[in-house]
């Protein structure tokens, strides 16, 4: 079995909801990046002992929150060693609006993967394309990417759309299948 972390900074609490359908998928270790944008030492070594680093962030003004990008910055220490490459990465992200730019986020974090010489896995899932589509269905919002999950702004994290959330958990299976035949 492969170990696998999620590392996710949440501000209202959709990304965190995000982040645990993902964690149930791939039986993982959830680690939260701070308000401040730090990670414990737990939760750094977490990462250097993870098989696969599964990141996860909102989407603010097109991009990942500071947060995430203060964590990606300090996560250079790991990349002057080399040692998170070959690990099996994956993200995923969450706006209010229903593209918002989230394929921007998916994108950051594919480029940190790769700086850091990861391995990326995408959703793997078919798109909810017909008439007879819903809200509901999994991947409606069509990410190869990675989950992206919508919800109304004056929506809190209870109300998110369960299609979204089914679509993190088969995510972080996916994930984790994959480590597990790299391990």
């Amino acid at each position: 079995m492969a170990k696998v972390a999620v590392v996710f900074h949440s501000g209202y609490g959709h990304t965190l909801r995000m982040a645990q359908s993902v964690a149930d998928g791939a039986n993982a270790q959830l680690v939260a990046i701070d308000a401040d944008g730090n990670l414990t030492d737990a939760g750094w070594a977490t990462l250097d002992e993870a098989d696969a680093i599964i990141m996860g962030s909102p989407t603010y003004m097109g991009s990942v929150s500071w947060q995430f990008k203060k964590f990606a910055d300090a996560s250079s220490k790991a990349w002057f060693s080399q040692a998170w490459k070959d690990k099996i990465f994956g993200g995923f992200t969450a706006s209010s609006n229903i593209n918002g730019d989230k394929h921007s986020t998916l994108h950051y974090f594919m480029t940190l993967a790769m700086q850091h010489g990861g391995i990326w896995v995408g959703t793997g899932l078919h798109y909810n394309n017909t008439k007879a589509a819903l809200r509901s269905d999994v991947n409606y919002l069509a990410s190869s990417a990675g989950p992206m999950a919508q919800t109304p702004g004056d929506a809190g994290g209870a109300e998110m759309n369960t299609g979204d959330l089914e679509t993190a958990r088969l995510f972080g299976q996916r994930v984790a299948e994959v480590a597990a035949k790299f391990k």
